[in-house]
């Protein structure tokens, strides 16, 4: 046994003794509960002649061990793993997480020299990352940053609720520009709104939640509203799926009134129309009141826009950006 404790493999068989064999990198995703490996790979462990682990800490061990497979904790060189592979012999690595650069990088410098007679080289994802995986790193991320991070630790719902409206207009905003770059970042700072509040709920000493409790309750909002999909309701039309949800949601929530649950912070304009729509969607005959003002003009703008199946706010906002445009032309 040399230097790192790694064994070459005994003599071999004179007419097997230059076969170069096979070296297996398995890499597997911290994302992926460790165990749940693909079948190719369980294939490659069980028929493997040696199977190696640099790191005896990593997560996968325990079940490898548990199958069956003898796993062995050394880091060999690029050299030694080559010549244990002589004779035919077939070596899976279990790669650590940061995917074993060293042993990668020499294996590709004895190939490129060509005074090596190499085995063959086979990467094998083990697991692989689902749709959203990457949200959990999100979530490890935040958990760290409330937990060591002196201004993050020190926030609150309140504290952070102005945030939450500049991140959702900047979203507006690249929306109607159309900077797919600008959009996607824009979106990232909008989730990242949700993560840290819900990050601090978990702080609540009364009535905590988590990000679990959030996402849990929209997905078991939605199947509920959309019995179309995951019911026994047809909808074939986007008229027949809003009537659907407007129904669903009417049975849920038991309003006295359509304008309960219209938030009164909101800009002037949007409010305006969101209480126009609410009486158009019930069906109500309640006529614009009219007044001395401009707040009275506007209204009856707003309610009229809403009508005719135009957004105020965004119709204003292009109007205010042709505005922006002209002025920055004068100013040359």
């Amino acid at each position: 046994m040399n230097a790192t404790g790694f064994e070459p493999a005994p003599d071999q068989d004179p007419d097997t003794a230059s076969a170069p064999g096979r070296i297996v990198l398995l890499t597997t995703s911290h994302r992926v509960a460790p165990g749940l490996l693909s079948w190719p790979a369980w294939q490659a462990l069980h028929a493997a002649d040696r199977v190696l682990c640099a790191d005896g800490a990593h997560p996968q061990l325990p079940y490898l061990r548990e199958a069956g497979i003898q796993v062995d904790e050394t880091s060999p060189t690029a050299e030694e793993l080559v010549a244990v592979c002589v004779g035919g012999h077939t070596v899976v690595v279990v790669a650590t997480g940061e995917g074993e650069p060293v042993l990668t990088d020499g294996l590709a410098r004895l190939a490129g020299s060509g005074r090596v007679q190499m085995p063959e080289l086979e990467l094998l994802p083990a697991s692989y990352d689902l749709p959203g995986a990457r949200l959990l790193d999100l979530v490890q991320v935040m958990d760290r940053i409330r937990a060591e991070c002196p201004w993050s630790s020190q926030q609150t719902h309140k504290g952070l609720a102005k945030y939450g409206i500049e991140e959702a207009y900047e979203l507006v905003e690249a929306i109607e520009e159309g900077d797919r770059d600008e959009l996607r970042e824009e979106l990232g700072d909008v989730l990242l709104q949700v993560i840290f509040h819900s990050r601090i709920a978990e702080d609540d000493p009364d009535t905590p939640f988590s990000i679990d409790d959030v996402a849990g309750g929209i997905v078991a909002k939605l199947i509920h509203r959309h019995p179309h999909v995951f019911g026994d309701e047809t909808a074939t039309t986007p008229e027949e799926v809003k009537a659907h949800w407007l129904r669903t949601k009417a049975i849920e929530k038991q309003r006295t009134s359509v304008t309960e649950g219209i938030p009164l912070g909101q800009p002037g304009l949007a409010l305006a129309a969101k209480l126009a729509s609410r009486v158009r969607t019930a069906g109500l005959d309640v006529p614009v009141p009219h007044g001395e003002g401009i707040g009275y003009e506007l209204l009856a703008l707003a309610a009229r826009a809403g009508a005719e199946g135009t957004d105020p706010e965004t119709a204003l906002r292009a109007a205010a950006r042709a505005y922006r445009d002209a002025i920055r032309e004068v100013e040359g």
